[in-house]
This record gives structure tokens, sequence and C-alpha cells, in this order.
């Protein structure tokens, strides 16, 4: 996975300085804003690579000058970015005061050197993709260091479909030591390695999610998107209900007009039950065999309120939710493909450090108008029949939000 986490070591303290890094794909190269600086013997900056992960070594030695006293509470700083941040895109926004008039901002298509180019970005950001900006924490990482992680959700309103924008990250906050205000913020993306200005990877990760698919307006389970890579997503998911059967194979339709008869009434009370997506296939085993069919119903249906099946086949089933790796594709999910790409979502997150449960959910998302079997989707990972969404999901045991 492209990581965005960035470790270093300060070596020596310095003076009023704001120091933005930028890890490099391959060479190493440096970018960094400075307030007005005492003269200083030497500047060096070292950078060393292993196992891909950057560490940088930041050593500043002083000439004649001894570091001047922090008047400022980093702590209380991280306790201002979660009050704060949460504002990002809304009508309040964020507390302009707590920024340096020439604060230096940057990510990998877009870069601005004073408060209100900063500002600019995030009110043209609002008008032209109506974010949701999701904070998942933040913490010190240096002397004058904060960083953030977050996930960004975006439509882009200029395009009549509407697409969405999902962007996840680290933000690299440098504080500036005379005033106790933010002076540089560096945004690193998960989904692309080269993250320096101005990335063409990045730019190319922003165009192909502008590309035309269509899911059905219609009820679909509750999550949080974590983590998106090149490859695929990591969602936190809440609790659903299902009502399945036993089905012959993930890319199979055998039992789905057992399920779909109950929603249309053929149940204990002859209710009649909204259609919602995703239909899914399970597999609970490795050897994927092992498969049931289930469409998921109206989160406002809670066990207890919901009528009996009329066959002893199909079963109603609360699914708790959970941590799910979710792969995107797109094409008829025949069987041959659907075991293709569960082995490259497997490949990945494995190789990401997650550790993946048995078995893989196949979710299929379609028109109620057009034929179910032209959309699916798997937990662990995402598929897609042409313009309609499907998915490949599995479950993970183990996440970290800070990896």
């Amino acid at each position: 996975m492209a990581t965005s986490n960035l470790s270093y070591t300060v070596l020596r303290p310095f003076t009023t300085a704001c120091i933005c890094f930028r890890p490099p794909s391959t060479a190493v190269s440096l970018g960094w804003h400075l307030a007005p600086l005492p003269s200083f013997q030497r500047l060096a900056f070292k950078a060393e690579t292993n196992n891909s992960h950057l560490k940088w070594a930041v050593q500043l030695s002083l000439a004649e000058q001894s570091p001047p006293k922090s008047t400022f509470d980093l702590q209380q700083l991280v306790r201002f970015l979660y009050e704060d941040l949460p504002h990002l895109f809304d009508d309040q926004g964020i507390d302009k005061t707590a920024y340096d008039e020439r604060v230096f901002f940057r990510d990998p298509i877009t870069k601005h050197d004073t408060l209100n180019g900063y500002l600019f970005n995030i009110a043209l950001l609002k008008i032209l993709f109506r974010p949701q900006f999701q904070l998942h924490w933040v913490k010190p990482t240096g002397p004058y260091e904060i960083t953030t992680r977050w996930t960004m959700v975006m439509k882009f309103m200029l395009l009549p479909w509407k697409p969405e924008l999902v962007f996840t990250g680290t933000s690299v906050m440098g504080v500036n030591p005379e005033n106790g205000k933010f002076c540089s913020h560096v945004d690193f993306w998960d989904s692309i390695e080269k993250n320096d200005y101005f990335s063409l990877e990045g730019l190319w990760d922003v165009i192909k999610q502008l590309r035309i698919y269509k899911t059905p307006e219609l009820e679909s389970p509750k999550y949080q998107i974590l983590r998106r890579t090149e490859n695929y997503e990591v969602r936190q998911y809440d609790p659903f209900m299902v009502v399945e059967t036993d089905g012959d194979k993930l890319s199979g339709s055998t039992g789905f007009n057992d399920v779909a008869g109950y929603i249309f009434g053929k149940n204990s009370t002859m209710e009649k039950i909204p259609m919602t997506t995703p239909v899914f296939t399970q597999a609970n085993d490795a050897d994927l065999s092992k498969v049931s069919i289930q469409i998921v119903l109206p989160l406002d249906k809670e066990g207890k309120s919901l009528p009996n099946p009329n066959q002893e086949t199909v079963r109603l089933r609360k699914v708790e939710g959970g941590i799910a790796a979710v792969m995107k594709f797109s094409g008829k999910p025949t069987e041959d493909i659907v075991k293709e790409k569960e082995k490259i979502l497997l490949s990945n997150i494995i190789k990401d450090g997650l550790k993946p449960q048995p078995g893989c959910l196949l979710a299929r998302y379609n028109d109620p108008g057009r034929t179910w079997t032209f959309v699916m989707r798997v937990f662990q990972g995402r598929s897609w029949w042409p313009l309609f969404q499907k998915q490949l999901w599995c479950y993970s045991d183990h996440f970290e939000q800070g990896f």
C-alpha cells in the first residue's frame, strides 16, 4: 500500500522555523517553508530510507544562540484541532486566527503560501465538491509538529452524474514556536506513492474517480471509510440485518427467488418490505465452497419486528458489521473473475498487514427495474458491471487506524 506515514527525529530544537517534509518515491528531495531565522552556522537535512518508509533526521547547529523557550502547549493545540477541524467545510469554518498569515499549504496537486490562499482553497472545495470530512485522530509527532488522520468524501457537482471522490491520508501541521500558530499544512494521500507537488499520479487519482458509474438510490448498510489505497478501501461497517438462504457459488443466483420472495410478501404477515442494496453472496470458508445468498433489510427493521419467513430454508440474521476491505471492479462477475479478484484483494491486504477472516462476500448493486444479476459486490472488495457497482469484501480481524 502507498503509505503516507512519516517518521523522523529532531536532533536539536530549532528556532522560528516551520519545515514541511515531502517524502519522495525514488530520489530524496525536501520542500520547506521558513519564517525569518537567526544566522545558522550549519543547517543540515539528512534522509534515510528503510523498507520504503522514510525516516527524516533534522539537525540544526546554532552559532552563538540558544533556542528560545516555547510559549505554547502542544497538547492544547491537539485538543484545539479535535474541536476545530470537523468544521473545515461547514458553515462555521475553521478558526483562521490559529494560522500564520504566511501559512504554507501543499497537497499532491495544490499549493498555497498565504492564509488567504489556504482559505480560498477550502472555499473552492466547498463549492465544487461538497466535502464530508471525518477526523480520525490527532497526535503530536515532533516538538513543533502535529499529525492528523482523516477521510474526505466529495461529490463533483459540475458533472451530471455527480461522481464521488474519496481521499484518506495524513496531514502534517507545523507550528511556529514563536507564536504557537500553524505555519504549514502538508497532506499525504494513502492512494498514491508520489505525494510531492506536482504529482501526476495524484492528478490521475482524481481523474479516474470521475468515471461514470451508478448505484441505485436505495438504502444500503452504513459504513465509514477508514483508508483508501490504490487498490481497495478499508471500511468500518455498522450492524445490519439480512434475509438469507443457501446458494451454490459466489457468482450464482441460486436461492435468490426465495430471499426476494420474503421481502415481496412471502412471510408470516405478508408484509412487503422496501427494496435495498446490495445483494450478497457470501462464502464462509477459505475454499469458497459454502455459499449463502443474502438481501440486506432496511436499517429501521429490528430482528423482533421482522415477520418470520414462510420457508424453512430462509432465515433472518444480524450481521455485526466490523472492518471490511473492499475492492471495486467492472465487468460481468463470472466465477473465475470473482475468484481472481479475491486472490488479488487477499494479496494486497496481507501485504499491508491486515489479517483477513476466511471467506469473502460479493456485493451486487442493480436498478430494481433491471435483472439483479447485472450487479455484484463482495466484502473485502468491490466489483463492477458497466455503470453498476459491484464489490468484493473481506472482513479483517486486525486494523489499526494509525498504520
